[in-house]
């Protein structure tokens, strides 16, 4: 039986039987058969080094093999590879070496106890009271060199606000903090910025300006996410109510876009004229697009509002208004199917949010509540705040951002 196993048997099976032997342990009185140790494999080839280089930049110059699945590693080899520094990833996340400066919290931790009660426990009623109004400015805000064009509070965070300037940066306020206001300053235009607005998922900002672009960055890790190109400067953005994966963009060229934040893609484009956009606002269901149009230079009413159909891109109507005034901002009820149009005619637009979106002729603005005096130079924007109804935000031409309650 030794004899047919000595001449059917090859070199491979002789090795196979050498590295199974090598793994038993050997008797005492075990003598080699030659007396000079064969050198193992070194599992590392060598290459030539250069100078060596700084601490900071040296590299391993020994290249490592794969291991051959199956094949026995001794305990000399084992040792070798777990002591072998790593390379650092030579393609770091680019986005990394662009972060905003941090200068306070963005967490509620130093949030006077009553605001924290207040802003954890949203108001059941769903609707301010006339006693309810704000009276007073309560916290000033000063950062911005140049006018504020929007202010915008966050929907998650409530004590969070973001300010648009025309000295293209964005400060994000944690209002009530009794340590650093200012929180973040965003810092990622190259030209002035048009507008703010918070997503309804996370701690992001979506804004735009004059250098015909959007740009959604990350508040808390301080870096720019996803830019979109456009071929017009973009005057104002705004989130799809139901769907904020969505948003719609308006422009100097007449041009409004749907866009994909996770792609960066349009989804639809809806055109009509090259009327410059000023404002565009979602219907409650989400279902229509309400656009304004400066339309001044052409001496012609319609298209001044134009009411769009989301998914079919087409307008439903655009004589909605037809009085010779621009509309420069419009604003949906937040439960009541009506939406308003502020005009430079001096008073306040009501129309239907359902077909045919007619005005309300009879009624052309609401009641004076109150009054108050703000700023000596023009006031550019207001926000109300999510969860508090007797808390607006405001700001102006020359710069102050205020908080009001």
């Amino acid at each position: 039986m030794d004899l047919l196993c000595n001449a059917y048997s090859n070199a491979s099976d002789n090795e196979e039987e050498e590295e199974e032997s090598a793994k038993q342990p050997r008797p005492e009185n075990f003598t080699p058969p030659n007396s000079k140790r064969l050198k193992p494999v070194n599992p590392f080839t060598h290459t030539k080094t250069q100078n060596p280089l700084s601490g900071s930049t040296q590299f391993p110059a020994r290249h490592i093999e794969a291991p051959v699945p199956g094949r026995y590693v001794s305990k000399r080899e084992r040792v070798l590879l777990g002591s072998q520094p790593t390379a650092p990833d030579p393609n770091p996340d680019a986005l990394l070496l662009t972060t905003s400066p941090v200068f306070g919290s963005i967490s509620d931790s130093d949030v006077p106890r009553d605001i924290k009660s207040l802003l954890r426990n949203k108001a059941k009623k769903g609707r301010a009271q006339l006693g309810q109004m704000p009276q007073r400015m309560s916290v000033p805000l000063s950062r911005h060199t140049k006018a504020v064009n929007a202010v915008h509070w966050s929907p998650t965070h409530a004590h969070l606000l973001a300010s648009a300037s025309m000295d293209q940066t964005i400060c994000i306020w944690n209002v009530w903090s009794s340590d650093q206001k200012v929180a973040r300053v965003l810092n990622f235009h190259n030209a002035a910025i048009k507008d703010v607005k918070w997503s309804g998922q996370g701690l992001f900002v979506l804004s735009c300006g004059y250098d015909s672009s959007s740009k959604l960055v990350d508040v808390e890790r301080g870096i720019e996410t996803q830019v979109y190109k456009e071929d017009q400067v973009v005057s104002v953005v705004k989130f799809h109510p139901d769907n904020f994966n969505l948003f719609v963009s308006g422009g100097s060229k007449g041009g409004l876009r749907l866009w994909d934040v996770r792609n960066g893609k349009v989804v639809h484009e809806y055109i009509r004229g090259h009327d410059p956009i000023l404002d565009v606002e979602f219907t409650m269901n989400g279902k229509q697009i309400i656009s304004s149009s400066d339309v001044s230079g052409r001496n012609l009413s319609e298209n001044s509002i134009v009411v769009w159909d989301v998914s079919r891109q087409v307008p439903l109507s655009n004589q909605v208004y037809v009085e010779a005034y621009t509309c420069p901002c419009v604003r949906c009820h937040t439960f009541e199917p009506f939406f308003v149009a502020q005009s430079n005619g001096n008073y306040i637009a009501i129309f239907s949010s359902i077909p045919p979106f007619k005005l309300n002729k009879y009624k052309r603005s609401s009641e004076l509540v109150r009054k108050i005096k703000a700023y000596e130079q023009a006031c550019i924007d207001i926000a109300i705040h999510p969860s508090i109804p007797n808390v607006i935000a405001s700001c102006s031409w020359n710069g102050e951002v205020s908080v009001f309650e």
